[in-house]
């Protein structure tokens, strides 16, 4: 069959599943969470955790969502509550209750679902505790701070059969599922090697200094899971991303999206190796993660790279975010608008346009909770590509090469790059399953 035939007759299939949400995407009965489900004719209620940003654009999209509404919108931030507020206000009939403490909602038992868009230390605690209280979990990547969480989210997944799927929206989309079809399908023969990039110009975040915690902020529940530290300038919103303490630095903030999409396409779980290369080079404030990053994963015949530059917006091809699959009959190139595939001469045989929306994964995510099938971006896969961020930021910390068990994604013969396997936790807050 010729590339445009096939081409017609998949744009034809994911269509038909993204307008069911998806759902032929998902893991046969046997395999799926069962528990209670919310009818056809029902909308499922949720409660939004973390609006300042991500937290307010999910909300617009679920509410877009005809069988989907907002019934809490969660904040330790008065102002960014306010704001949210109003939003889910205009986009939906009901009005919304604004809480400080997402465990309120987690209390209401009409609440079906949780969405959790806080800063990374709390995504997988949060998730934890939504699955325990029997609510479904929308959860932003990275699932998890550290590898220990992602392990624990999946067992409360499991053990209270919640669906849980993770904001790699990627996973959803008909552009990518379909380059991914190709990779696995031979369209560029044999593929032995992925490169992925993430490149930004981000500014300095300076030298920090002790502040008075603003009157319009929790910061004690801000800071939650994670062991107390004082207030600094520096560090909230934004900005905590670049501090291990609470953040994972550009791979865990970019890097999982082309790494989950990588490891999808190559059919690949964990790694055997793992090389880090790179350092901070760019600004002289208190960013602790590296500004210039390139990760080596080898899973045995196959190859992922990862390249992060903060400092310099210019990628391969010149694009800032991208993936290249390269097999013995060609390449192909993908980005979030489609993607292109070039013989070994590097001309272009083919191509497809798409377009970059959370849309088909939010439908999916629901369609979830009706069916009880597993989602396109289930906590399991989540938690293998999240770990991916992990181990390169752990060998980049520990400055040397890590050598992988390729069953369990555990590190081997290094007691100390182990030790940065889980975290400490404030007391009281030690996640539990």
């Amino acid at each position: 069959m010729s590339y445009e035939a096939n081409r017609r007759d998949f744009i034809k299939w994911s269509a038909a599943g993204a307008a069911a949400g998806l759902s032929s995407f998902a893991l046969a009965d046997e395999d799926s969470p069962s528990g209670k489900r919310v009818s056809a004719n029902d909308k499922i209620v949720l409660a939004v955790m973390g609006v300042n940003g991500r937290g307010s654009a999910l909300a617009q999209t679920f509410m877009a969502n005809p069988g989907a509404e907002i019934a809490y919108v969660c904040d330790v931030d008065q102002q960014a509550l306010d704001k949210a507020l109003v939003i889910v206000q205009k986009g939906q009939s009901r009005k919304p209750q604004a809480v400080k403490d997402f465990r309120q909602a987690l209390d209401d038992k009409s609440v079906d679902a949780l969405v959790v868009a806080a800063p990374n230390h709390w995504h997988a605690p949060a998730t934890i505790l939504g699955c325990s209280a029997g609510k479904h979990v929308y959860v932003e990547k990275p699932c998890s701070h550290n590898p220990r969480e992602g392990e624990l989210a999946v067992e409360a997944s499991r053990k209270h059969q919640r669906v849980v799927q993770m904001g790699s929206q990627r996973r959803s989309r008909p552009s990518i599922i379909e380059a991914v079809k190709k990779v696995q399908d031979g369209a560029i023969g044999r593929v032995m090697y992925a490169r992925t990039w993430y490149n930004n110009r981000r500014p300095a975040i300076g030298k920090g200094k002790p502040a008075e915690v603003p009157s319009h902020l929790d910061y004690a529940l801000w800071q939650g899971p994670a062991p107390a530290r004082p207030f600094m300038d520096n560090v909230i919103h934004y900005k905590w991303h670049w501090f291990w303490h609470w953040g994972n630095g550009e791979l865990g903030n970019n890097g999982i999206h082309a790494l989950d999409v990588a490891r999808w396409a190559l059919d690949v779980q964990f790694p055997t190796r793992v090389t880090s290369g790179g350092a901070k080079h760019r600004w002289d404030d208190d960013q602790q993660t590296p500004d210039t990053h390139v990760v080596t994963y080898d899973f045995g015949p196959k190859t992922i790279l990862w390249e992060g530059l903060s400092w310099s917006a210019y990628g391969p091809g010149g694009s800032m975010f991208g993936m290249s699959f390269h097999g013995d009959a060609g390449t192909l190139l993908l980005a979030d608008n489609g993607y292109k595939i070039y013989d070994l001469q590097n001309k272009e045989t083919g191509a497809f346009a798409g377009k970059g929306s959370d849309t088909e994964h939010i439908a999916n995510f629901l369609d979830c909770i009706r069916t009880g099938a597993r989602p396109n971006a289930d906590i399991e896969d989540g938690h293998r590509s999240t770990l991916l961020c992990h181990l390169g930021n752990i060998a980049h910390r520990v400055n040397r090469v890590l050598t992988v068990d390729s069953k369990s994604g555990h590190i081997q013969g290094d007691e100390q790059a182990m030790q940065l396997w889980s975290r400490e936790y404030q007391p009281g807050w030690e996640p539990k399953v």
